[in-house]
């Protein structure tokens, strides 16, 4: 058969397995569907917390390994903590000229990395891992709302409940399992560690379709706001962003104190580490019902004041009573905490949404509210670690936290008055 020949015949070939319109037009509403949307936010959600809480149960055998002083141990938490501030600066940026779905799944590939180059035997790569992980944290936490404001404008406040249960459940999961994964991986905490890179693994694999889906709408990604619409700083001259912030801040600031050192208060006071890691990740699986409840509540409610009050009285209660009976009272005040805890983080990332008139002002306050919320939380576990190391005793760094309780007590009530930030105002 000659060669012209064959040229014609190669037209009729492609038709018969070129996908027909119909079928292409099915596959793209099957990526399309909300559901597909959900169960990305929800792995994606997973991640949140798992490489901050996986570690808190393992930080003695870390220590042990490095051999690390009760300082140079808190910055196993804080320095990702820190750079949870530092990413959240550029997350609106990149989202901007990337599109949010490019930078989201960009996120979970650089957690998972991060997650495998922390458990390297170098204490350098135990605090770079930190990096990279924190700065990815950052990005999902600051686009996140966004997100769901501009793509469940009418459901915004029950979406917001679904990721940071989501957030809170990841967290859970990590702090239950790194003991026994630890002991199932022949006592390594290292393998224990790195086991949770499948989790940002499977999420990115999972967030896939959004960036297709994004791809297919416009022939690029999908901006969380249009260029050029005003002036992105505007919003740092609000007081109310200011007093969101500083809520989202200070609430971040009590959490992560507990997140680094809750197993640690309870072992140095005679119990258990596997009884303690136990009780540490009751504590992360009650934050789910506060973190599910709560917004949902605010979202009923003109004023979130009365539940300002609730959240922060419960944690405040909680760290009293760590600071006078930690372990006979342990699961008592895990689980006080454990509301307040999840009830306070949900009803920051709510007042978020709620305060913003639109998508593209709640990715600002966002921004805003996670750079500075989290550069003040990574404050926390680095201060408690080394108070106690100078004191020898939690007395004084709980007493501190009580401090950040009330201050967040008053700038909470401001934060939550049925208002809409504007610039400047």
């Amino acid at each position: 058969m000659s060669r012209p020949d064959l040229d014609h015949l190669l037209p009729d070939a492609e038709a018969d397995v070129r996908p027909s319109p119909e079928g292409a037009a099915a596959r793209r509403a099957l990526i399309a569907h909300p559901a597909v949307l959900l169960i990305g936010i929800v792995l994606a959600s997973l991640n949140m917390r798992a490489a901050l809480a996986s570690v808190s149960p393992l930080i003695g055998e870390i220590s042990d390994t490095f051999g690390l002083s009760s300082t140079a141990s808190s910055l196993v938490t804080s320095v990702p903590v820190l750079f949870l501030g530092v990413g959240a600066m550029i997350a609106p940026w990149l989202a901007r000229r990337f599109g949010t779905e490019v930078v989201l799944l960009c996120a979970l590939i650089l957690l998972a990395v991060g997650v495998l180059v922390r458990v390297l035997p170098s204490v350098f790569a135990l605090y770079g891992g930190g990096v990279l992980a924190g700065t990815a944290i950052a990005l999902l936490n600051v686009l996140m709302p966004g997100l769901i404001k501009r793509d469940f404008p009418d459901r915004a406040a029950s979406m917001t409940s679904v990721y940071t249960g989501a957030m809170i459940g990841g967290a859970t999961l990590c702090a239950a399992a790194s003991v026994p994964l630890e002991k199932a991986f022949g006592n390594s905490w290292q393998a224990s560690l790195a086991f949770w890179s499948l989790l940002a693994a499977v999420a990115a694999v999972a967030w896939l379709p959004q960036v297709l889906i994004a791809r297919g709408r416009t022939g690029h990604e999908v901006r969380v706001a249009p260029a050029g619409t005003g002036p992105a700083r505007s919003i740092w001259r609000s007081a109310l962003a200011w007093q969101v912030t500083l809520f989202m801040g200070l609430q971040s600031l009590w959490s992560y104190v507990l997140i680094a050192w809750m197993p640690t208060i309870f072992t140095d006071h005679g119990m258990s580490r596997s009884t303690a890691g136990v009780i540490f990740a009751f504590n992360n699986l009650v934050q789910v019902a506060g973190a599910f409840g709560v917004p949902l509540l605010a979202g009923r409610m003109r004023s979130q004041r009365p539940l300002i009050v609730l959240v922060t009285s419960m944690v405040a209660v909680g760290y009293a009573g760590l600071m006078v009976a930690p372990v006979s009272g342990a699961w008592l005040w895990s689980a006080v905490l454990g509301v307040g805890q999840g009830g306070a983080v949900g009803l920051a990332l709510t007042l978020i949404v709620l305060r913003s008139g639109d998508a593209q002002t709640a990715a600002r306050l966002s921004g805003m509210a996670q750079t500075v919320g989290y550069l003040l939380a990574a404050v926390g576990p680095l201060t408690a670690g080394a108070v106690y190391q100078a004191t020898g005793s939690w007395t004084l760094p709980i007493a501190l936290v009580l401090g950040v309780c009330a201050a967040a007590l008053v700038v909470g009530l401001f934060a939550a008055r049925d208002r809409k930030v504007q610039a400047g105002g």
